[in-house]
């Protein structure tokens, strides 16, 4: 985690609140070393601006470490439906496995 791009980013947010790709970019700044913080901005994200589709795979796969499976799972459904939405195939494929992956791990518990 860079403490000078995590600043940057801050302003970016603060400055252009409508762009969407600056909460996401500095939710990914913070999902590897604060995962509570990164879970802040993707909430937002996913409420502010709900149409904006990388935010889906990043936000369930976060909900899943944390052992929120429910949500997770809720999370890839929802970003499922919007990528058949958007016509995004890789996208969708993607948060396929990434469900399916989850689905099979709840299966070995």
């Amino acid at each position: 985690m860079n403490d000078e791009r995590i600043q940057q980013l801050t302003r970016f947010v603060e400055e252009e609140p409508g762009e969407p790709f600056n909460i996401y970019a500095l939710a990914m700044e913070y999902i590897n070393d604060q995962p509570t913080q990164a879970r802040l901005y993707l909430d937002r994200l996913l409420v502010e601006h709900p149409d904006y589709l990388p935010a889906y795979y990043h936000a369930a796969a976060l909900y899943a470490d944390l052992a929120e499976r429910e949500r997770a799972t809720e999370l890839y459904n929802k970003g499922i439906a919007l990528a058949k939405a958007q016509n995004k195939q890789k996208t969708l494929q993607e948060l396929e496995r990434a469900l399916k992956a989850l689905e099979e791990d709840d299966d070995e518990w």
